[in-house]
């Protein structure tokens, strides 16, 4: 049988609140957002790496407090039309930002204008480029908190998060079989899923141990060629 090529079909992401994968992990940010009345000024930072489940857990606060949600990009647009009381979360704050939107909408919580402010990035606030000398000061004193790394309870759900949003069928022991394995940190988590649903798209067959080894001896043998200096 001739193997066919797999698509790059879109995703559609699940952030309900009755996915979101709670563990030792990420305890402390669930509990810091819950707090939000006590955020000095207003404002709080959440920190993680990729696919660490900060957009999830954004947007289930969002859902509890009516929020409005944007990314760095839109945020002068959204402060424009958002009323005065509302919350806000604002993501991807690592990436590019308009500077002066963000020292706005930090001033506006600040004065109650903004009801709590949710920032979401994957590195802490002191690192996020800024070059106003006002914003700089008030993202240092921005409180944090971070997505701690994952363990064996949340990667299996990192895992199966990821094979439901792409509708991928798998074997049983499939998991079990790659957590002691696999590299410990949720964008292998993520990759590792894409590959192997790749994978068994072209097989035209459910997920098995059979592509898990597959995938994990290419993973091995593409970090031994990156480690491999250019001549």
């Amino acid at each position: 049988m001739t193997e066919q090529l797999a698509l790059d079909l879109p995703i559609e992401v699940d952030f309900s609140p009755e996915s979101y994968i709670a563990s030792p992990a990420n305890q402390d940010a669930r509990a810091a957002l819950n707090r939000w009345r006590d955020w000095p000024d207003r404002r709080m930072a959440l920190i993680g790496p990729a696919g660490a489940g900060k957009s999830h857990l954004s947007h289930i606060w969002a859902w509890q407090m009516d929020a409005q949600i944007c990314t760095g990009e839109t945020l002068e647009a959204t402060l424009d039309t958002l009323p005065s009381g509302a919350a806000l979360v604002v993501e991807g704050l690592d990436g590019s930002f308009p500077e002066a939107a963000l020292f706005h909408a930090i001033n506006r919580a600040s004065e109650a204008d903004i009801s709590a402010l949710l920032l979401t990035a994957r590195t802490p606030p002191a690192q996020w480029g800024a070059e106003l000398p006002d914003l700089v000061s008030r993202l240092r004193a921005t409180p944090q908190v971070a997505l701690a790394e994952p363990d064996d309870e949340m990667l299996t759900g990192l895992m199966q998060k990821h094979l439901q949003d792409r509708r991928a069928p798998v074997k049983e022991g499939v998991i079990e079989y790659l957590l002691p394995r696999m590299e410990r940190s949720v964008s292998a988590a993520r990759e590792i899923v894409e590959r192997m649903d790749k994978r068994a798209l072209v097989k035209q067959t459910p997920i098995t141990r059979a592509i898990a080894r597959e995938i994990l001896e290419t993973w091995s043998q593409t970090e031994l060629e990156d480690d491999v200096p250019s001549s």
